[in-house]
């Protein structure tokens, strides 16, 4: 974190806003070398559990296959609910940065005893959109690729898709806005919890807050987030063992440096 950065300290009525910090453009590369850094540290950690998770979304697409709405949701959604399973990777970062050793394995899965109550609510409230995008997932694809012959995910990633460009551009339209209202919520909120005694509502709204303040630089971290994933989902989620992690200990570093 630089030392001349420029801060905003906004005060929403009743509510204890931290003051944010201005990034420079370049701010998500010092993140995603910082989370590199922390994963190469925590490795015999951090490496068990990135393939978990990934083994978990390879498992559940793979479930879903011959139901292409429901995998698309599955696929798409991993963007959703991928901040609640980096909690083990914040805490480890958080580890680093009070220059404690990596603990033992089972460790970071304790974390949520520091603030349950609102970590739970903002897990439940990321099951609550996940449910309603595979809704609209299904009622898209219901009304777009009925009668298509379009089976399985094999042909959605396939030339049979390229078909159907008004389904390709509902799809990335609803699925665009939901994923950019979740990030804007996410992108902070939940590092926030774990770092403070904080309530919900005061991690979301710090959590937007920090997005509207630092737009353009959050647009880019997005996008390479996007990306990253999507390189994990190509690679049958063998590569999802290393990018998930890496991910998750940037977007710590993301929050410490956009949260004073």
């Amino acid at each position: 974190m630089g030392t001349q950065q420029s801060t905003l300290k906004f005060a929403p009525a009743g509510m204890n806003v931290p003051t944010i910090r201005i990034v420079p453009l370049t701010a998500p590369v010092r993140w995603l070398g910082a989370g590199w850094r922390d994963f190469r540290r925590t490795l015999a950690v951090s490496l068990p559990y990135g393939i978990v998770f990934a083994l978990l979304g390879y498992g559940l697409v793979q479930w879903a296959w011959a139901r292409p709405h429901l995998a698309m949701a599955l696929t798409s959604g991993f963007l959703f609910v991928g901040p609640v399973l980096a909690t083990v990777f914040y805490e480890l970062s958080h580890r680093l940065e009070h220059h404690h050793q990596a603990p033992a394995f089972w460790t970071p899965l304790l974390v949520w005893r520091r603030n349950p109550a609102s970590l739970g609510l903002f897990a439940l409230m990321l099951v609550f959109v996940l449910s309603a995008w595979e809704r609209i997932s299904a009622i898209l694809v219901g009304l777009f690729l009925q009668g298509s012959g379009i089976a399985s995910v094999g042909d959605l990633i396939g030339p049979a898709i390229l078909a159907h460009p008004d389904f390709l551009a509902a799809y990335f339209a609803f699925g665009g806005l939901l994923a950019a209202m979740v990030f804007s919520l996410s992108v902070v909120s939940l590092p926030m919890l774990l770092h403070r005694k904080v309530d919900l509502a005061t991690a979301i709204v710090t959590s937007f807050l920090a997005t509207r303040a630092n737009i353009v630089p959050l647009l880019v971290w997005a996008a390479i987030i996007a990306a990253a994933i999507a390189i994990g989902f190509v690679t049958d989620f063998i590569a999802m063992a290393v990018i998930f992690p890496w991910l998750g200990h940037a977007s710590w570093h993301a929050y410490r440096d956009l949260v004073a």
